[in-house]
């Protein structure tokens, strides 16, 4: 499913045009879409975990059972919901990524640079908020569980591609890409949530400074390295 998602739009600032979607003529795949960005608008106001069918239909302005016609169970219009984020994030992360690696003189470490500065969210990012809230209903949830986890496996897999070209490039040293991959990837998750959930306990620039550092000794790169440019 192809959408990108306009920051007021998915705030709710539109509900207006969200509700007349319920009343337009539409193909199967778009009444989809109208529903799962329904749900978006609502998750993100509610949070995944309150968000029920009931929301989502009043927010379209049409019966619960226009939902139920067009998926199995709230748990698969919630992980498409949730995947309508996550994986425009994760996109434009590796869009970046490829167009800072193509820069003249560029090597593996401008495109982790873009990396670190596409991941990291700002102070109340609801993209962030609503990744938080999917890790949190994914034991409870099998769609959700399976969506979280293949999105999560792709951004291990865009860095660790990274990390190996470092290595091939004669640029980083690491004798397992993948490890540290993850380690990266967990500790900018776990950093991450203290922003987000929390605010003053730590800021954005911590997370950007403790996790960069954390990769450039994965990396042997030198102190700093990251953070330039």
């Amino acid at each position: 499913m192809t959408h990108t998602v306009d920051r007021g739009e998915a705030r709710g600032e539109t509900r207006g045009e969200t509700r007349g979607l319920a009343r337009t003529r539409m193909s199967p795949d778009q009444r989809r879409e109208a529903i799962v960005s329904a749900a978006l608008v609502v998750a993100i106001r509610k949070g995944l975990a309150s968000t029920t069918v009931r929301d989502v239909a009043a927010e379209m302005g049409t019966s619960s059972g226009l939902i139920h016609h067009y998926f199995d169970s709230m748990d698969d219009v919630l992980a498409a919901a949730f995947e309508l984020v996550a994986r425009q994030d994760l996109e434009n992360s590796a869009r970046l990524m490829a167009a800072a690696a193509a820069d003249p003189g560029a090597d593996p470490v401008a495109a982790l640079r873009a990396f670190f500065r596409s991941y990291t969210p700002a102070d109340q990012d609801w993209a962030f908020q609503l990744w938080l809230d999917a890790w949190a209903e994914a034991a409870r949830r099998p769609a959700l569980q399976r969506t979280s986890r293949a999105l999560n496996l792709e951004w291990q897999a865009l860095l660790e591609r990274t990390i190996r070209d470092g290595v091939g490039a004669g640029v980083f040293r690491c004798s397992h890409p993948a490890g540290a991959a993850w380690r990266i990837l967990s500790l900018l998750d776990g950093l991450a949530l203290q922003v987000v959930a929390h605010g003053t306990t730590i800021s954005r620039e911590d997370v950007v400074a403790w996790a960069t550092g954390a990769a450039e000794g994965e990396l042997g790169l030198e102190p700093g390295s990251l953070g330039r440019g």
